[in-house]
């Protein structure tokens, strides 16, 4: 069960006083539902809140070595980078690329930390209009390159058929609904409870909402499976599986490298294969991909 604080407790937890608390609901989007007149807040949305605002991190020693063959991806999952991991691996026999699933929020602080030469991310921002830019000012001093991998259709995945009759997120709060949910570092699980918050919708009120995976693909093996009736993620997992798909919307998915990093190697390698033929091929493999901008530079941004 999720621990809900009260407008006390919270203001406890953050060091501040209750007034405050209130200044925050209204001006900073603090997360919080009013439940008979009384507003009360999800712990862990609290927690995630203060994550996703925190700035002046300290400085980290190097702990990456020089490059010397070994490229270490970090952060969001995608059934398109795990090809690309393949192609690499492939053609580059003297180097070797490794990937850590850690969602987009553990991605950029893994990269931040030094702890691997790329990371991948497609944060929303709040106006909703853009990506990562946001998130990667608030952690960094200076802005790391960043790179177009590829945009695909984010949304909720649904038993084939649809069963359920879910046409709109504000369905997924109907009795006997159950679902499966991805990690709160994930930004496909920052947009799916941004669309429940507009819709009206506490998360915690539908059944498996707490049942988190770590992948795409296992979001719509608990599907398939018939262990949930829907779960947020992507159109390729719904195609390669033949579950139904209701988008929500399309989404730029991100490279990002420190300027420091971005000249390895093994970046440049990965870097170029976006823009082979081969890429192209393997993302026409699998519906909901676009990738008429894969390899372009996003910031500092390329002249046109």
């Amino acid at each position: 069960m999720t621990q809900m604080l009260s407008t006390k407790e919270v203001a406890r937890f953050l060091g501040i006083n209750e007034k405050m608390v209130y200044t925050l609901i209204s001006e900073k989007g603090l997360p919080a539902s009013k439940v008979t007149g009384k507003w009360i807040f999800p712990q862990h949305l609290v927690e995630q809140w203060v994550e996703s605002n925190t700035v002046n991190y300290p400085q980290t020693h190097n702990v990456l070595p020089p490059y010397n063959g070994l490229l270490i991806i970090a952060g969001s999952n995608d059934i398109l980078l795990e090809k690309i991991l393949s192609l690499f691996n492939s053609r580059h026999p003297g180097h070797l690329a490794v990937y850590g699933n850690l969602g987009s929020v553990g991605g950029i602080s893994a990269l931040r930390r030094n702890l691997c030469h790329m990371a991948t991310s497609h944060l929303l921002q709040e106006n909703e209009d853009e990506y990562n830019f946001d998130f990667l000012q608030r952690q960094f001093d200076r802005m790391p390159v960043v790179v177009n991998f590829c945009k695909r259709d984010q949304g909720i995945l649904i038993q084939k058929g649809n069963p359920s009759k879910i046409t709109a997120v504000k369905d997924l709060g109907n009795p006997g609904i159950r679902i499966v949910n991805r990690s709160l570092a994930t930004g496909t699980r920052l947009l799916f409870d941004r669309e429940l918050k507009q819709a009206g919708i506490a998360g915690e009120k539908i059944a498996g909402y707490e049942h988190e995976v770590n992948r795409h693909m296992d979001v719509g093996l608990e599907i398939l499976a018939g262990r949930a009736d829907a779960g947020p993620g992507i159109r390729p997992v719904a195609s390669l599986l033949g579950l139904d798909f209701m988008p929500l919307r399309q989404e730029r998915y991100d490279l990002l490298v420190t300027r420091e990093r971005f000249f390895d190697p093994g970046v440049q390698f990965f870097l170029s294969l976006l823009h082979e033929k081969a890429f192209v091929q393997a993302a026409e493999q699998l519906h909901g991909y676009d990738v008429s901008k894969s390899g372009k530079m996003i910031f500092p941004r390329e002249p046109e």
